[in-house]
């Protein structure tokens, strides 16, 4: 039986030098079947962005990077997600507690995942 895959919503903020900062709707997502230590962030327009979901843990206590993508701790309450590409740097901020809420479902859907 193949494991649930998780997907949750989150609204970050684009950080620019602008004075007011940009909303912008990310799908996270996990799926244990496909790579089960990865995390994927899609944006709107297509842009998506798959990385270690070690990292996205690791960066919300300290700074943690891993080839284009950064995570850093911004604050108690938020956390800052640096996008690296050929175009440039995207830099999102969320809040932690909804990163957190996201980490949570894909380890409970890694442990219901059928063990090879």
């Amino acid at each position: 039986m193949p494991a649930a895959t998780v997907e949750d919503h989150a609204w970050g903020r684009i950080v620019t030098d602008a004075p007011q900062y940009r909303p912008v709707r990310v799908a996270m997502s996990y799926e244990p079947d496909e790579d089960p230590k990865a995390v994927r962030f899609d944006f709107p327009g297509g842009t998506g962005w798959t990385f270690p979901r070690e990292l996205l843990e690791s960066g919300l206590r300290a700074p943690a990077r891993s080839g284009d993508v950064e995570v850093w701790p911004c604050g108690r309450v938020q956390a800052v997600v640096e996008f690296h590409s050929a175009d440039g740097v995207s830099v999102v901020q969320f809040d932690t507690t909804v990163l957190k809420s996201f980490l949570r479902h894909t380890y409970a859907a890694a442990a219901t995942a059928p063990r090879a």
